[in-house]
């Protein structure tokens, strides 16, 4: 890794576009601290102290806390990721998106669009909800607008620019995205995600070193283990993602000879290879989004009622309230649910054995037709499985930790695999940047 940044770094294009990244993401984090028009800072606290951490928690990782400043940065790149899932089940019930995904450059460039257009709607929407929710909270600094008469129109106003400027910045976010991927290194989106989720970790490690380390009345031989357990829990979840992230099913091909004029070509052996984890985090953030939601919702309404226990992180694992880890069961199942789901739609088993058959490729021992579709959908429900639970073990750790010690951490398994999937992606990213330069100047020289 550290070669492949010095290889890196002596090129003069890669460093522009690593400088241009980094410019972008100081961008980035000085907008999620630029609160939209007549906010009272005052009243944001005191309305986010009355929401469950826990349940808040996902969201504020995500947008790098600037949902607790209320911030042109608020809503992040959350609408941007759910329209990219959106036009992404799309594809299956409109044959016309299906056609564009298949058409090569141009089609893709039609889908991105279709996404752009949709998240600034979704972003429209969940910025609606969100002002004009908070404002019956008094979010709004009274003192800035005048009562009289045109009382009503001009807090209106407040809200409808609070609204504006809340999509706006989604907007730009989105735009910094695409202009990180095009000019920058690496997934801009998935980058931007990252950033904001690293910014909040330093107080999440505050949180967890005053809870375990610095704690009043344990010895320093408890303190020091208590440090141990943490980073040894730490680091094993980071290994486990990593081994999760990269590992892979390769199904040997066998492509069939054909004979051109005097010569015989074909007959190369060749893989597909099926990643494990072939849904990502997608279906930790389906299954967290899903029982939260209500909650989330509840909330805004100043409510609490117990049936959002059964649906809150926060009562779930606990010793003293194991009723409401009903809520975890449910939340486990979805997850396995999701990932079985999303994967399906990612990968056709009968696609894969048209496209084989069609290209004169066949699985050695597997005829072609039926029976490789049949093991295909076999291999691929198996490693399917896998990637499931390997999810489950990185997700449940920190929750299940997090309820039998009371600590409260704003990151989890999921910021974890987004960030380490992210680090290991930008690494390929300028690797592959190095290789064909490096390939370019040879070429160059002969």
């Amino acid at each position: 890794m550290l070669e492949t940044l010095k290889k890196a770094l002596k090129v003069k294009e890669i460093r522009k576009r690593l400088l241009y990244t980094f410019l972008m993401l100081i961008v980035v984090r000085l907008g999620s601290q630029i609160p939209i028009p007549f906010v009272n800072g005052d009243a944001i606290k005191d309305i986010m102290s009355n929401f469950s951490n826990e349940n808040f928690s996902f969201f504020t990782a995500i947008t790098g806390g600037s949902m607790e400043k209320m911030s042109v940065f608020a809503l992040s790149i959350t609408p941007y990721i759910t329209a990219s899932i959106i036009v992404q089940l799309l594809t299956i019930a409109i044959p016309k998106l299906d056609e564009l995904q298949k058409d090569g450059e141009e089609g893709r460039k039609k889908l991105a669009e279709v996404t752009r257009y949709l998240t600034v709607a979704l972003a429209l929407i969940e910025s609606t909800a969100m002002i004009i929710g908070f404002a019956n909270q008094g979010i709004f600094d009274t003192d800035a607008i005048k009562y009289g008469d045109m009382h009503a129109i001009r807090k209106w106003g407040v809200i409808v620019t609070g609204i504006l400027a809340m999509t706006a910045g989604s907007a730009v976010l989105m735009w910094i995205g695409e202009q990180i991927t095009e000019k920058g290194v690496g997934n801009g989106i998935s980058i931007v995600l990252t950033i904001n989720i690293v910014s909040g970790m330093p107080s999440d490690i505050a949180n967890l070193f005053t809870n375990f380390v610095a704690k009043d009345g344990i010895s320093p031989g408890m303190r020091g283990l208590s440090a141990l357990i943490i980073i040894g829990v730490v680091v094993g979840i980071i290994v486990l993602v990593v081994i999760l992230q990269g590992a892979t099913r390769k199904i040997a091909v066998q492509m069939s000879q054909k004979v051109q004029g005097r010569r015989q070509v074909g007959g190369q052996q060749s893989n597909i290879p099926l990643k494990v984890n072939t849904a990502g985090v997608i279906p930790i953030i389906f299954a967290s989004s899903l029982l939260q939601f209500p909650v989330v919702i509840a909330q805004f309404f100043g409510k609490d009622p117990e049936w959002a226990h059964y649906l809150s992180q926060s009562y779930w694992c606990n010793p003293a309230n194991m009723k409401y880890s009903i809520g975890f069961v449910v939340y486990i199942l979805l997850i396995i649910f999701f990932a079985y789901f999303y994967t399906s739609i990612t990968f056709n088993p009968r696609e894969v054995a048209k496209n084989l058959n069609d290209r004169g490729g066949f699985i050695p021992g597997i005829r072609s037709g039926k029976p490789t579709v049949e093991y295909l959908t076999q291999i691929l429900n198996y490693i399917i499985l896998i990637g499931a639970v390997g999810l489950l073990i990185v997700a449940v750790i920190p929750i299940v930790a997090s309820g039998v010690t009371g600590a409260k951490v704003g990151f989890g398994g999921t910021s974890i695999i987004i960030i380490v999937g992210v680090i290991l992606e930008t690494l390929q990213t300028i690797k592959s940047m190095v290789s064909e330069r490096s390939y370019s100047t040879v070429r160059g020289i002969f």
